[in-house]
């Protein structure tokens, strides 16, 4: 009941001119000022029952123009059967403009034609019945009074609408744009997460293991060793920590260049350091590459290649059993298969703790190439020897552009 009287209440607009248009009319009506002649159906103060009408429908033209269209006209048809008031007229006029501008769309299109085909038809009623050219002026009058406003009202409810339709397109695009840089954001940390968990995480798993070892054994050749290995992986990582730092501060200064990403040129160095690592665990290493040297590759399926053997192995050094862990390299038919297979089953000795996130990186990196990738036991023949397998292929398009495709990291 609140909402509904509160949906009635008066427009500050329509008050004003509710108030100018009675206090006109009852100016117009003291000082003798009238539209019709003395010898009215209604004469004296009936002309200011209509009146008063057409001002308390000024105080509705905003909730219900419908209604108060259909009143006025009625209170206007009577206000022709009396001496006549300037004010209701032009107060009518008000109310045409009001019903097509704060109407229903329906109403918006349909009461300029009907006022328009009112105008012409009384223009051409009215002279053909009264015979003379007073009927074209009596037609203009109709016009003016109806037709005007109708279209008036129309004009500024289309501009109305069109910088409605302006602003609603702005704030979707708004919402798009930010919607793309949040997408942006959550890309960008995520690339950001897997280089750092792909270059930190096997140093920090050597030096888990290596120190895990050092305490465990009291043994002073084995300690240093262990130490040894420990001082190497510490350098490297921090190396490479201040290498993702730098690419991340914005420094400004022009003169410095970003390092290349990693390739697969540098398989075997990884693979040395691999074999430094995983000495003390008993595992070893082999790389059987079949690519072909003249085989010239992207640069994002290089550095993911390069990303996903260099999690294989440090998966390999924090779980693998003692053993060989093979990787291979192929490129057939536009694919470079990537496989690294390590010993699978229980070990000796200290483990590093894993958090899951390389199998989730190694997938993401595939993925993003609109590659394929799967990890997991496999039996090997008849002897029922499992190895863990990490296979990997990854579509050699030059024009395929990943996210990682500017070849830095």
């Amino acid at each position: 009941m609140t909402a509904s009287l509160r949906s009635f209440k008066p427009h500050r607009d329509g008050v004003l001119l509710a108030v100018a248009g009675l206090v006109g009319g009852l100016v117009l009506w003291a000082v003798g000022v009238r539209t019709q002649g003395t010898a009215a159906l209604l004469p004296g103060a009936w002309v200011l029952a209509p009146l008063a009408v057409m001002a308390g429908l000024e105080l509705l033209r905003r909730t219900a123009p419908r209604t108060i269209l259909l009143v006025g006209t009625v209170a206007l048809i009577v206000n022709q059967f009396t001496t006549g008031s300037l004010a209701t007229i032009l107060m009518y006029t008000d109310i045409v403009y009001a019903a097509v501008l704060y109407g229903s769309p329906v109403a918006a299109r349909r009461i300029p034609w009907t006022t328009g085909l009112l105008t012409v038809g009384a223009a051409i009623g009215l002279t053909a019945w009264l015979q003379r050219a007073d009927g074209l002026l009596l037609g203009l009058a109709i016009g003016l009074v109806c037709f005007l406003p109708a279209i008036t009202g129309a004009q500024v409810r289309g501009h109305r609408d069109a910088a409605e339709a302006a602003r609603l397109r702005t704030e979707q695009i708004a919402l798009l744009a930010e919607m793309d840089r949040a997408q942006a954001v959550t890309a960008e940390r995520a690339r950001m997460a897997r280089e750092l968990h792909d270059v930190v995480a096997n140093h920090l798993s050597a030096i888990a293991i290596h120190s895990t070892a050092a305490l465990s054994l009291d043994d002073a050749r084995t300690t240093r060793e262990a130490l040894t290995v420990i001082r190497e992986n510490s350098v490297d990582g921090l190396a490479e920590m201040r290498r993702l730092i730098g690419l991340l501060r914005d420094s400004g200064d022009e003169d410095r260049r970003p390092a290349p990403a990693p390739s697969l040129a540098a398989l075997d160095a990884l693979l040395e350091q691999a074999r430094t690592n995983g000495a003390s665990s008993g595992l070893g290493f082999t790389l059987d590459d079949g690519r072909g040297r003249a085989t010239a590759l992207p640069a994002p399926v290089e550095l993911a290649a390069y990303r996903i053997v260099q999690e294989s192995l440090t998966n390999a050094l924090k779980h693998a059993a003692p053993g060989t862990v093979d990787i291979g390299l192929r490129c057939s038919e536009g694919i470079l298969t990537v496989r690294v297979a390590s010993p699978y089953g229980a070990r000796p000795g200290p483990r590093a703790p894993g958090s899951g996130a390389g199998l989730v990186g190694m997938r993401e990196r595939a993925a993003l190439l609109d590659g394929v990738f799967e990890a997991g036991p496999v039996t090997v023949g008849d002897t029922g020897r499992e190895v863990w397998v990490v296979r990997a292929e990854l579509p050699v398009s030059r024009n395929h552009r990943g996210p990682e495709g500017s070849g830095t990291s």
